[in-house]
């Protein structure tokens, strides 16, 4: 046995954090820790890595047992470079590389000394031990499958990003190989390839992993065991995450059952005692009951589940089909072309997800969609109708309670609309009036899903919606995007959200632009071809019928609408062109840069109003003809 929790107990002042905890740990275990923010889990680390005391039991670890953490925000040395950290794992075995050539001169020069050979054969057991003289080829195998390429070894730690340094402390920790890795969300700011690298990594490690983590995907690829942190304490189910879910659910039901029989029997019982302990002749069985009843112990119901959050997405304004239109669409930074000229159509109710290796430009595309940043080349422009909502990577911080911040933009609200809607999104009770400054990443996040639901955009656009939640909430969250019917455009490294969602993945690496059809089809991009979406099929001719009348009288009022619309560009190009020649704009470069721009845009929607008056009149020539 590597680790074993001995009736293990932590408060915070008045808050009770953990109680009565009881597990262990044995070699080869992978194990899963899971549970709602807040709920104790990194305190949980840092107790049983030595950072914090436990106020009550004991983490006991078994005789020799080395233990390596991976902190969510522990700090690098800045001067050193990628590669010299890597070597820092090794320290022990360098150490005593140095010490064993200075003990064989010794040895050369007294050869009998027994102290000297011992001394020798430690630093060969140590060296050994961590196989050293492999080291360069474990620091390089480490580092690609960690994601950095050999032109980033000479970088000092300093500069590197948060997501970087994360990393690279996670790939220096997979090389200390201690007995037990245990790991705080390892899976933050990996893009897919790495995931998967480390998730096979995991699976043959040779000691035992205790890791909190967040993500579906992982908990159900490397572990074979789930604890779970509720009501305090830890329950234990064998198996991954998927295996876990019925456990515990059958596990609610007997609890429940147990705790309905209980309460059930001791209302019986206060009946009859009720009923007969004033009867002279009933006297002493009803005293008899009272003696049962005060000995009953009623089992406690299943703690309700606070975090299983039910919420909606929903519109109000239908779009016109083409909703996101990109042609020719070229993104640089500096010299660097993210993406080169990529022509695709966002159809209403489509849902489309961004993926690619961190630095692929995700995050910079979706500003560019969304009208954030302007293009380097080509055009981007949202169809008739569109209503964007927009949820950021990182939530700017704002003032006000969190009640404030939907009372604030919808006043005609009552205080009870408004707790109610934020229940919906885990905020109960007292939580209402918590301070926005002092909310964490995970909170923020569950706030601004909040707001989006209320403005009802029929256009989403989601940079990486699931960091920060607990995997209750990502539950709920992918629900909710997988139900919603409007369009959805959206980058993640959320695997199970992508597999849920099913949709087109749009997969940026290189400066090149790959579409697959859905999850499958990018997981094994290795041995299939991958290719742009497949077009829905064909619908199977029928006769004319009311439905080719309601679709004929359709084109003919778009076709009508088109050529209204295509007429006022054309007039509003001629303006925009003769204020272009205006003496006045040719002097202001600002002015003169925003009209060419208005042109450029306004020439772009005509043309594909053209190009859909010729669908549309073609269309209804073939309606025609089969009505004839």
């Amino acid at each position: 046995m590597l680790l074993e929790l001995k009736q293990l107990g932590k408060s915070f002042g008045e808050q009770e954090i953990l109680k009565d905890v009881n597990a262990s740990v044995e070699r080869g275990d992978r194990i899963g820790i899971i549970g709602a923010n807040g709920t104790g889990k990194t305190t949980l680390l840092r107790i049983l890595y030595g950072e914090r005391q436990p106020d009550e039991g004991e983490a006991a670890f078994g005789s020799g047992v080395t233990c390596g953490y991976l902190e969510q925000n522990a700090q690098l040395d800045p001067a050193l470079d990628v590669y010299g950290t890597m070597r820092l794992a090794f320290a022990p075995a360098l150490q005593a590389m140095q010490q064993l050539e200075t003990l064989q001169k010794q040895l050369a020069a007294a050869p009998q000394d027994a102290a000297l050979q011992q001394a020798i054969d430690h630093c060969h057991a140590v060296i050994d031990a961590m196989d050293a003289y492999q080291m360069d080829t474990q620091i390089k195998k480490v580092l690609n499958g960690m994601g950095f390429p050999a032109d980033t070894w000479q970088k000092p730690a300093g500069v590197l990003s948060g997501g970087e340094q994360t990393r690279l402390r996670l790939a220096r920790l997979l090389l200390e190989r201690p007995d037990l890795l245990i790991l705080d969300e390892p899976t933050n700011h990996l893009d897919i390839d790495t995931m998967e690298w480390l998730e096979n990594y995991l699976k043959t490690y040779r000691g035992a992993v205790l890791v909190v983590s967040h993500d579906r995907y992982f908990l159900d690829a490397v572990c074979t065991q789930i604890w779970e942190l509720r009501g305090k304490s830890i329950h234990t189910y064998r198996g991954n995450y998927s295996a876990y879910l019925p456990q515990r659910q059958a596990a609610d039901e007997r609890q429940q059952k147990l705790h309905d029989a209980a309460v059930e029997k001791a209302a019986k019982l206060q009946d009859y005692i009720d009923r007969n302990l004033v009867r002279a002749s009933t006297t002493k069985m009803a005293q008899s009951r009272r003696k049962q009843l005060e000995k009953l112990e009623i089992v406690d119901a299943p703690e309700p589940e606070a975090w299983n959050l039910h919420f909606r997405f929903a519109y109000d304004i239908e779009p016109y089909d083409e909703l996101v239109i990109l042609k020719d669409l070229t993104v640089r930074i500096g010299e660097r072309a993210l993406i080169d000229k990529l022509t695709y159509t966002v159809h209403r109710g489509d849902k489309l997800v961004i993926a690619g290796p961190n630095g692929a430009g995700k995050s910079t595309l979706l500003q560019v969609l969304d009208g954030k940043r302007r293009p380097s080349g080509g055009m981007v422009r949202l169809g008739s109708g569109a209503k964007p909502g927009v949820f950021t990577q990182q939530q700017a911080r704002r003032a006000g309670r969190v009640i404030d911040a939907i009372w604030n933009q919808y006043p005609r609200f009552t205080e009870l609309e408004v707790r109610s809607h934020l229940a919906r999104f885990g905020y109960r009770g007292e939580e209402v009036f918590k301070d926005c400054a002092q909310l964490s990443g995970g909170e923020l996040a569950r706030l601004r899903f909040a707001e989006l639901a209320l403005e009802r955009p029929n256009l989403m656009f989601l940079d990486e919606p699931t960091n920060h939640l607990d995997i209750y909430m990502r539950e709920s969250l992918t629900e909710a995007l997988a139900a919603y019917t409007g369009t959805l455009v959206l980058v993640t490294h959320d695997r199970y959200l992508m597999q849920a969602l099913g949709c087109p993945i749009l997969y940026l690496e290189d400066g090149k632009a790959t579409f697959y059809t859905d999850f499958a089809a990018l997981k094994n991009r290795d041995t299939a071809a991958p290719g742009p979406a497949a077009a829905p099929a064909e619908p199977k001719k029928q006769g004319y019928g009311k439905e080719q009348r309601r679709r004929r009288a359709e084109v003919r009022a778009r076709l009508k609408a088109v050529e209204t619309e295509i007429e006022e560009l054309g007039a509003h190009i001629v303006e925009l062109e003769n204020e272009i020649n205006d003496p006045e704009v040719l002097r202001d470069h600002l002015l003169l840069r925003d009209k060419c721009d208005e042109l450029d845009d306004t020439r772009f929607h005509q043309q594909e109003l053209f190009d859909e008056w010729e669908r549309l009149a073609q269309e209804q020539e073939e309606l025609e003809a089969d009505e004839a």
